[in-house]
């Protein structure tokens, strides 16, 4: 390990508090009350539950989302038999991939025991405690049978990711990999290099996948496995023994499709390599070390595809692309076991998803836009934030058509739209939102939705979300061959002129009738023809402007590029403010993790007056209320009650005397501290008579300095830069001006919003 990386290492583990998990309270335990209820005499309620009904379990305690990481140290990855201790930050390690990937909680425990009875004795006796189990860094052939014991004995799924976790991922890349060469899986010769568990497992699942037994080579230390061979043979191993008198690799590599290698680095040699069949399938899985460093391969052979378990090079076969979600269905169905047909399913999602276009979140974590399914591309990145939405849901209908869901669920794509929390945190609060539109768009409402930035890489990516999620009709302006190029290298799947619409900026037959209609609007405020020709064909916001005054769209997304203030100029100018309303505004939903709060104005009012701010507020309310939130605003301040006077406070105190007028349906209060508007108990305790009840869900800044800056604070500090919005109020139809910094689901949640708004009534 490299001295630097290795010290950096060491801090990460040992700098704040040791280690990478804790354990934190998922209920409040701040008063008398709270405890009665968390222990005496308020625990026993549930225990009687359980006594009554083991069933009721799950529903009282963490067990029905617990999973026990439980190892003995044997066989840690890379380091060997080290032992239960050592082996220690290794399982706090799956236990925060268990957390981070699929929201699974785990006790890590490391057994000190290598005798595989009495091991399996400690594990079977916690059954009680763990909705799963996760066997982890067994050495082979013991793990095989601590497996077996353990599944017999335990009404719970027992997985040994070091078997089943890199077969389910090394199935998936090698079904793709098999695609992409042009190959059938059950014409193909496949050789080995390694038969440890892993190896072992991974041949067994490929040949449940249509691989024939016959056609498998395997060799480990001692050579060629072969039948009559006696030397570190096992009953595991021996069902792949072939009839030979070959005796090393090199003696039966030659014309094989396919090289598997789980066991060390450097074993395959380039003339090997060179004796292998066209378009070779190579899936060399050693670490840190591969068989055959990908350079050494294509030195050889440039027609191969090639596979490492590394992050540095393309097609890394890691587990973390299934674990954390064959458990996340498991223990959705509370499934007894995990079944050959569960792990089937979980190949077949892995390797469907590869074949999608590549994931915004993944493009920006790996700084590239331009991959899609191919050589380069077998296999999903870790990162892909949908392999929870594609694998537990197979994984649980796998486990419910098997017979082997306690608890199946009833409404499949009910559970995964659930799972969506997982891959967008603002999934709760959009999900309501995109069920309407769906609706919307299903029973022929308006649905025509202009991206003016259609050019943009993260706009073209919401709207393939947009077409596969139903939520839109989108039109996309920006050039026919770029929108094309752009599409392609992307790997996306929408078609022009058939899944979206395009309006061209440099040549469209309604320009004339745009530009035309834009120096009518505005011939006495400077505009001339000429100007007005030339504007129309450079302001993309401007034509997606006009498009909606001239009927040919329903609602306008802008904004990726540029200034706010420059977008909203163009929608002032053609569009206007709706009726009622004094100013624009926008409106910024913050998804926080124990509650959702809407705040303005964020953008565009630096100083409004009092009027102003009592018809922000309004729009702000009446706009919460059509996405059904019951709106409890709060006019912020430095100022509690008239605890000063200032020009500030005052402002807050005259906009809720005209709230009070001009809207006396809104819940509403002020001026107050903030902490007192999203604190019930102490604004009870402050003001006994304030009009507000429970906690504020509108914060209404006086200025746009202390909105922008309130609001960047939260998402940054406590929100983890999960919001919805700007959502831009006041004007007279449905269009949303985004910030340059806006991600893809951003983009998605406010078209979403835009289909919501052009079919209310306004």
């Amino acid at each position: 390990m490299d001295p630097t990386f290795r010290k950096a290492a060491l801090e990460y583990h040992e700098l704040g508090r040791p280690g990478k998990i804790s354990v934190t309270p998922t209920k409040h335990l701040t008063n008398q009350r709270d405890l009665a209820l968390a222990y005496s005499p308020g625990v026993a309620a549930a225990c009687e539950e359980i006594v009554d009904d083991p069933a009721n379990a799950v529903r009282y305690t963490a067990r029905g989302n617990l999973v026990g990481v439980i190892t003995n140290g044997t066989a840690v990855l890379g380091l060997g038999n080290i032992g239960a201790l050592a082996s220690k930050p290794v399982m706090e390690g799956k236990a925060v991939l268990f957390k981070k990937f699929a929201g699974i909680d785990v006790f890590d425990i490391e057994v000190n025991e290598t005798d595989p009875d009495k091991f399996v004795e400690v594990v079977a006796a916690l059954e009680p405690t763990f909705g799963g189990i996760n066997l982890e860094d067994i050495k082979a052939p013991e793990c095989f049978e601590i497996e077996r014991k353990l599944r017999s004995r335990m009404k719970i799924p027992v997985f040994h990711d070091d078997q089943h976790g890199t077969a389910i991922t090394v199935a998936a890349a090698f079904i793709n990999g098999l695609k992409v060469v042009g190959k059938e899986i059950g014409k193909v010769k496949l050789v080995t290099s390694g038969a440890g568990a892993a190896a072992l497992t991974c041949l067994e699942l490929m040949v449940s996948l249509g691989l024939k037994r016959e056609n498998i080579w395997v060799t480990d230390i001692e050579g060629v496995v072969y039948e009559g061979r006696q030397v570190l043979m096992d009953p595991d191993k021996a069902r792949f023994a072939q009839k030979t008198d070959a005796r090393k690799l090199a003696e039966v590599i030659g014309g094989a499709d396919v090289f598997l290698g789980l066991s060390a680095g450097g074993v395959l040699k380039a003339d090997m390599i060179a004796a292998m069949a066209d378009r070779p399938l190579i899936l060399a899985l050693a670490n840190p070390t591969p068989e055959a460093l990908p350079e050494e391969v294509f030195a050889v052979r440039s027609d191969a595809v090639m596979a490492t378990g590394r992050s540095d090079y393309p097609n890394q076969v890691n587990n973390v692309l299934c674990f954390p979600y064959i458990f996340r269905g498991a223990l959705d169905v509370g499934a007894t076991t995990i079944t050959k047909e569960m792990e089937i399913a979980a190949v077949h999602a892995i390797a469907g998803l590869a074949q999608e276009e590549m994931s915004d979140v993944v493009a920006l974590a790996y700084g590239r836009t331009d991959i899609s399914f191919g050589p380069e591309y077998l296999i999903p990145k870790p990162f892909d934030p949908r392999l929870i939405v594609r694998i537990a849901p197979a994984v649980a209908q796998a486990a419910m058509d098997g017979g082997v869901a306690t608890r199946p669920i009833a409404d499949m794509d009910a559970y995964t739209n659930q799972l969506q929390q997982f891959v967008y945190h603002s999934g709760a609060f959009m999900k309501p939102v995109f069920a309407l539109a769906k609706q919307l768009v299903r029973e022929g409402g308006k649905s025509r939705i202009v991206f003016t930035e259609g050019e943009d890489d993260r706009v073209l990516r919401a709207a393939q979300i947009v077409i596969d999620e139903k939520l839109a009709r989108p039109i996309l302006v920006g050039r026919p061959s770029v929108l094309a190029a752009r599409i392609e290298k992307a790997g996306l799947r929408m078609r022009l002129g058939v899944d979206v619409d395009v309006t061209n900026p440099e040549f469209d037959q309604r320009f004339r009738q745009y530009w035309t209609a834009y120096w009518e609007i505005m011939n006495r405020r400077g505009i001339t023809q000429d100007l007005a020709k030339v504007e129309m064909r450079r302001r993309l916001t401007l034509i997606g402007a006009m498009m909606i005054r001239l009927g040919e769209a329903d609602g306008m997304i802008c904004g990726t590029v540029g200034l706010f203030g420059n977008h909203l100029r163009y929608i002032d100018e053609v569009i206007g403010k709706r009726e009622g309303a004094k100013v624009y505004a926008a409106m910024n939903f913050l998804v926080l993790p124990e509650r959702t709060i809407a705040m303005v104005d964020t953008h565009v009012n630096e100083d409004p007056s009092a009027e102003e701010i009592a018809n922000i507020t309004i729009m702000a309310a009446e706009e919460m209320k059509r996405l059904n939130l019951e709106p409890k605003a709060a006019l912020l301040s430095h100022s509690n009650f008239g605890s000063h006077n200032s020009a500030s406070a005052v402002k807050q105190r005259e906009a809720l005397e005209i709230l009070r007028r001009e809207a006396p349906w809104l819940e509403v209060d002020g001026e107050m501290h903030g902490d007192i508007a999203l604190d019930p108990e102490a604004r009870q305790r402050l003001l006994p008579t304030s009009a507000l009840s429970g906690s504020a869900n509108l914060l209404v800044c006086p200025t746009i300095e202390a909105a922008n800056i309130a609001y960047n604070l939260l998402k940054t500090a406590a929100g983890g830069n999960i919001a919805v919005g700007p959502v831009l109020l006041g004007a007279n139809a449905p269009v949303h001006v985004l910030t340059p910094s806006a991600t893809v689901r951003r983009i998605v949640n406010l078209a979403a919003l835009a289909v919501l708004d052009a079919n209310s009534q306004r």
